[in-house]
């Protein structure tokens, strides 16, 4: 019997990590799940993820830090075959320019920007001439940055530059894809969740299904999808 593939999701424990990790098993292949400080809910998802009938592998790393980035996948298994890679852990703080430090500003490029990028690089040379994806987790507001969140939202634009020029570089075999997601979960920093619908022409929060069934598309089904960024925001990116 052929072992399904992995996919390694960066950021998996919780929130919408937790969320991509669960859909990836329903679609039938086992998780690596990454998590920083997370351990007992990254082995709760874990446990969630047998109990689906898939394998669960758990390792950490500090993604603000190059050197665990870079060996992240050293940590693995060499005979497992991981498919496809999520780039999903991100520091998302409410800084605004004169707010905005060097050393906070340097956190949110690290992490939002520069450790999808090394893991990438890792992910390609494992890969090698097989058939893979890579998925970038970015933001609906890529496309229209406002003021808040500033180093956060820099670094997630970046993000989708990245995400269209890995596209090129790494065909024909590996796809890479963005995911811009819109209101989904309430950010932990949030008091506005019951004004933001307001501003969505669809007057609501996307549901977890929703965002499960996108992700299982480009999982599953966007065999020709390469360097495209699919927006799951209700089209408040419009507005």
């Amino acid at each position: 019997m052929i072992e399904s593939p992995y996919v390694l999701i960066t950021g998996a424990a919780k929130r919408i990590g937790r969320v991509f990790a669960l859909s990836a098993a329903k679609s039938g292949f086992n998780v690596i799940i990454h998590y920083r400080n997370s351990s007992d809910e990254a082995y709760k998802v874990a446990q969630q993820i047998k109990e689906i009938g898939k394998k669960a592998l758990v390792v950490q790393a500090d993604l603000e830090n190059p050197a665990e980035v870079s060996t992240l996948f050293e940590k693995l298994p060499q005979d497992i075959e991981v498919q496809v890679l999520i780039n999903s852990a991100a520091i998302f703080e409410d800084l605004r320019w004169d707010t905005t430090t060097l050393e906070q500003w340097n956190r949110h490029l690290m992490v939002n920007l520069t450790a999808p990028f090394l893991l990438s690089q890792s992910y390609a040379k494992r890969v090698g001439e097989k058939e893979g994806q890579i998925i970038n987790i970015l933001d609906w507001k890529t496309e229209r940055p406002g003021k808040d969140h500033l180093p956060y939202i820099i670094s997630k634009v970046a993000l989708s530059g990245l995400t269209k020029s890995l596209a090129l570089s790494l065909a024909p075999n590996i796809r890479v894809n963005g995911l811009a997601l819109g209101a989904v979960l309430p950010a932990v920093d949030s008091t506005t969740s019951e004004t933001i619908t307001q501003s969505i022409p669809l007057k609501r929060w996307a549901t977890t299904k929703e965002l499960e069934d996108t992700f299982s598309f480009l999982l599953l089904k966007a065999t020709y999808l390469n360097g495209e960024i699919l927006t799951v925001d209700g089209g408040r990116h419009l507005i």
